[in-house]
């Protein structure tokens, strides 16, 4: 039987297939590739970029500023979208390549999916060395794209054009797989992308992908409803699983149904509004006394859809040794830590089984009021830091709480690293369910921006909550990566950024100080610069409408008041910027363990050294 073909070339299979491939969005069929973030070099432009100028009407091609960025803010899309549609990041070989590592290991962190493609040099090695090639004397195989392989879910290197025949729908498999879902990386070496093959027209039939929803197995299911009857105290932990499988109003009904108060790891904030009935806060690290004492007292908890990091467990410091966990968690991995009472498969799936199994058992009737009794004195304390006073200076928490109350319910709010995150974490009160993005999974400083405008790009369309993105961070992290204000200015997403400038590296100095270690490259005053009296600092509304931006410099909380309601009514990018107190930050009860010195001619490094040493006498190891 004769089968029909097309001859093309590699690169131009490869774009034709990626636009046969849809999804669905809140019942509307959408492209499962919405675009590509592109930078051009010599590895990807004769024949990729050949490909993707033919389709981009349908598979639009964006030019990004910097090859981490675009990939960072390719994962922004995919968190806005909740993981349901993907955005493709490509560059040329070399150093284009390596820059889109950082993302990548964001984006695997954080278990969400992108696609990147990079150039790779030739098969032949016919004209061996080529330009922006390493050697490797004793493996002429490796190239710069195998430091992917530990940062992504994905890995190929296409080395004849019908690979991709194979390849291509398992890159997707593992991107929409809910518990191996993270980033796909294909090397497209320079002259494989060049090679015509006679493809089968088959292969390019559009395909519509649906995420699966694996069933959690029934005895696992009954084995957990029998333990979380037994519980006094039980307590459920959601985390960013919860989010991406669309779960928030299963597990909220669950939670009041049975009486539980739920609190929320950094991935999982935003799935609850603040004032939700059984909200009882963010937990951990950098999460509320509620959550906190609520954890330290439970004595079975319900871990939904996270991976349990340190910062949700306090270095595994706030729970009770005695206390017992439930998993339930699409990936095995996760669902099997500290001997975690496994329950694997889709968080709604295995929330509905759960409340079936349990038949008519809720939890003792005063456990949730108290619950919200916590909640209230949290909330209560916010108040108390967010409160304008008259310190020449305000404060994270209270420039958190200005933009916080202009913010609209559909806006969202998106930090990452440094202090921003812990103040928006704690202080941040959601107004409307996967309006906050927190990027704490990998800590990844340059995300902000980049991810505002992938976010931008989200909020049209299904899926999209339709609001502006609200930025937040701090002026070390602008210094990082603040290129694609640019992009966004040029490609016309408007989002609204808030700098705080506390002079240099805040946080961080905190943390040094606190362990015993004096003030040291972090703040700028405490760097190896000319004049410490008067460090240089950065105009960054200056340095903002250079790049096209709207931009203003606040003097006060009212200057701040007045900025943000200037800035939503600009049709194009805003950056605001206001000097912010390096040293008050909202406090945290819970325990980090980190590295101190065991031994130092410091006396406050002994005394760090030997409240650590009581932080970890307090872990549950092995449990």
């Amino acid at each position: 039987m004769e089968h029909s073909t097309i001859r093309l070339t590699m690169a131009q299979a490869l774009v034709r297939w990626l636009t046969a491939q849809f999804t669905e969005i809140d019942g509307q069929r959408v492209p499962l590739f919405a675009g590509v973030f592109g930078i051009f070099g010599h590895g990807n432009v004769t024949c990729l970029s050949e490909a993707l100028e033919a389709v981009q009407d349908q598979l639009p091609t964006w030019r990004g500023q910097n090859e981490q960025s675009m990939a960072l803010a390719a994962i922004g899309f995919a968190k806005a979208k909740r993981r349901r549609q993907i955005m493709i990041a490509t560059s040329s070989i070399g150093p284009g390549a390596l820059n889109m590592v950082t993302a990548a290991g964001t984006a695997h962190a954080n278990r969400l999916p992108v696609l990147l493609i990079a150039g790779d040099t030739f098969t032949t090695r016919l004209p061996d060395p080529v330009l922006q090639q390493v050697e490797h004397y004793n493996d002429p195989t490796l190239t710069v794209n195998d430091a992917f392989k530990a940062v992504t879910r994905y890995w190929d290197r296409i080395v004849h054009p019908a690979q991709i025949i194979q390849s291509l729908p398992q890159a997707v498999g593992a991107m929409l797989d809910p518990a191996d879902c993270g980033p796909a990386f294909i090397a497209l070496p320079q002259d494989t992308q060049e090679l015509a093959f006679d493809y089968p027209v088959e292969f390019f039939a559009e395909r519509t992908w649906a995420i699966p929803r694996p069933r959690p197995d029934r005895k696992a299911v009954a084995d957990a409803a029998a333990l979380l009857k037994t519980a006094k105290k039980p307590l459920i932990i959601a985390g960013g699983g919860v989010r991406y499988s669309g779960a928030e109003g299963a597990v909220a009904r669950f939670a009041a149904e049975r009486g539980i108060p739920v609190v929320e790891t950094i991935a999982g904030k935003g799935g609850l509004t603040h004032h939700h009935p059984v909200h009882a806060g963010p937990i951990g690290i950098i999460g509320s006394t509620s959550a906190n004492a609520l954890a330290a007292e439970a004595d079975v908890i319900l871990a939904i859809g996270t991976r349990l990091q340190d910062f949700t467990t306090g270095s595994w410091t706030a729970f009770s040794r005695d206390a017992r966990f439930i998993s339930i968690n699409a990936a095995r991995f996760d669902a099997l830590k500290h001997r975690a009472l496994a329950v694997v498969g889709d968080a709604l799936e295995g929330v509905d089984e759960l409340d079936s199994a349990l038949g008519a058992w809720k939890a003792p009737a005063e456990h949730l009021p108290h619950a919200k009794a916590l909640f209230a004195e949290w909330d209560a304390l916010l108040d108390d830091h967010q409160t304008p006073t008259n310190a020449p200076i305000p404060t994270y928490a209270q420039v958190v709480n200005v933009v916080n109350t202009a913010a609209g319910e559909k806006d969202t709010l998106i930090a990452a690293a440094g202090g921003i995150p812990g103040e928006v974490a704690k202080g941040w009160r959601v107004k409307a369910p996967n309006s906050f993005d927190l990027e704490f999974g990998f800590s990844c400083m340059g995300y902000e921006i980049a991810a505002g405008w992938g976010c931008a790009m989200a909020q049209s369309g299904p899926g999209g909550l339709g609001g502006t993105p609200i930025v937040m961070l701090g002026d070390g992290t602008y210094m990082m990566m603040n290129s694609d204000i640019y992009s966004t200015v040029l490609s016309g997403h408007k989002m609204i950024v808030v700098v705080c400038d506390n002079g240099g590296y805040a946080v961080i100095s905190r943390l040094q100080q606190f362990k015993g270690v004096p003030g040291f490259n972090n703040l700028l005053k405490d760097c190896r610069i000319t004049d410490k009296a008067n460090p240089l600092h950065v105009d960054f509304a200056k340095h903002a409408e250079s790049m096209g931006a709207a931009a203003r410099k606040c003097e006060s909380l009212a200057d701040l008041e007045a900025a943000l309601e200037w800035a939503k009514s600009n049709d194009r990018t805003t950056v605001i910027t206001i000097v912010t107190d390096a040293y008050a930050w909202v406090p945290g009860d819970a325990d980090w363990d980190v590295g101190v010195p065991e031994v130092s001619d410091r006396e406050s490094v002994h005394k760090a050294r030997a409240h650590q040493e009581e932080i970890r006498a307090k872990q549950r190891v092995g449990v």
